[in-house]
C-alpha cells in the first residue's frame, strides 16, 4: 500500500507534464484551447478579412488621400484651435446650453421615478417570476429602439418641440434605468427581505426600509450616468426634434452655415459642460456613499 501511495504522486506529475502545453522555446502557454476561444478568433479573422476586402473593393472615385488627409487636419485645427462665436453671444450660447441641460435633467428625473417603480416588477427576488419575465421583455423591447427614433415617433403625435424630446428621452431612460435598478435590487441580501417578511413588514415597508437604503448608492450612480447620456442625447435631438438648445446651434453651424470656428466654439462649450457635470456627479456620489 505504501508502494502504491509512493507511485501515485509520480503518476499525477507525469499526467500534469503531459497536459501542459509549451511553446517552441520551452515557455508554458497560458492560454488554453476552447471552443469559445476558437469561435472568437475565427469571428475576428472573418471580420478582418471582410474589412480588408471592403477597403480593396471600395469605389474611391479617384480621391487624393494625401490631399484629403491634409484638408482634414486643417479642419481639425480650425475647429479646436481657432474657435470663435460669429453669430451669437457667449450668454446666448449659455442660455441654449441651459435648455439642453434642462431637457436632459427632466427626462432623467421622470425616467428615474418611473424606473424605480418599474424595477420592483422586474427584480426576481421581490416580484412574481412571471411578472418579472414579462416586465423584462417589455423593457428590453423599449430599450432596443434608439432614443432618437423614440423622439421622432413621438414627434408625430406631440409635434416637433421640447415635449416630444422630453417624452422620447424619458422612454429610453426609464427602460435603461429599470434594468439597472432591478439588477441592483437583485444583488441585495435575500436574508434581509425574508427577515422583514417574517416580522410582519408590509411590501412597501420592505421597499422603503430595506431595498431603497441598500440600493440607493448604486441607483444614484446609474442615474447620474444616464443623465450624462441624456445630456448628450439632448444635443442630438435638439435639431432632429426641433427642441432647440445647443444642439440646434451646433447643427446650424455645422450644416447650414458651415462655420468651423463657431462649430469649434460650441464643441468646447459642450466639452467643458460635460466635465463639470462629471465632477459634480462624482462629488455627489461620494457624499451619498
Amino acid at each position: 500500500m505504501n508502494r502504491e501511495l509512493a507511485l501515485e504522486p509520480v503518476q499525477l506529475a507525469g499526467d500534469t507534464r503531459r497536459a501542459i502545453r509549451k511553446t517552441s522555446t520551452g515557455k508554458i502557454k497560458i492560454f488554453g484551447h476552447s471552443k469559445s476561444g476558437s469561435v472568437v478568433r475565427a469571428t475576428m479573422l472573418i471580420l478582418l478579412a471582410l474589412a480588408v476586402l471592403g477597403f480593396l473593393t471600395f469605389d474611391y472615385k479617384n480621391v487624393d488621400f494625401s490631399a484629403a488627409l491634409a484638408k482634414t487636419w486643417r479642419n481639425i485645427q480650425t475647429v479646436f484651435i481657432q474657435p470663435r462665436l460669429a453669430r451669437g453671444t457667449f450668454w446666448g450660447a449659455m442660455g441654449q446650453l441651459l435648455v439642453t441641460f434642462c431637457l436632459g435633467a427632466l427626462s432623467t428625473i421622470f425616467g428615474a421615478v418611473i424606473a424605480f417603480f418599474g424595477s420592483l416588477l422586474c427584480a426576481r427576488n421581490i416580484a412574481n417570476a412571471s411578472v418579472a419575465a414579462l416586465s423584462k421583455s417589455i423593457v428590453a423591447v423599449v430599450r432596443a429602439v434608439p432614443t432618437i427614433l423614440w423622439v421622432l415617433i413621438l414627434a408625430v403625435s406631440a409635434g416637433l418641440g421640447s415635449v416630444a424630446a422630453v417624452i422620447g428621452l424619458t422612454f429610453h431612460s426609464a427602460a435603461y434605468l429599470i434594468k439597472a435598478y432591478a439588477e441592483s435590487i437583485e444583488e441585495m441580501d435575500q436574508g434581509t427581505i425574508e427577515a422583514l417578511r417574517a416580522s410582519g413588514a408590509s411590501y412597501w415597508q420592505i421597499v422603503f426600509q430595506a431595498i431603497l437604503p441598500s440600493s440607493i448608492s448604486y441607483m444614484l450612480a446609474w442615474t447620474f450616468l444616464r443623465f450624462e447620456i441624456n445630456f448628450t442625447n439632448a444635443i442630438a435631438v435638439g435639431a432632429a426634434a426641433g427642441a432647440g438648445g445647443i444642439g440646434y446651434d451646433l447643427f446650424m453651424a455645422g450644416s447650414f452655415y458651415f462655420d468651423l470656428r463657431e462649430l469649434g466654439y460650441i464643441t468646447w462649450l459642450v466639452v467643458v459642460a460635460v466635465i463639470v457635470l462629471e465632477t459634480l456627479a462624482t462629488k455627489v456620489k461620494a457624499k451619498v456613499k
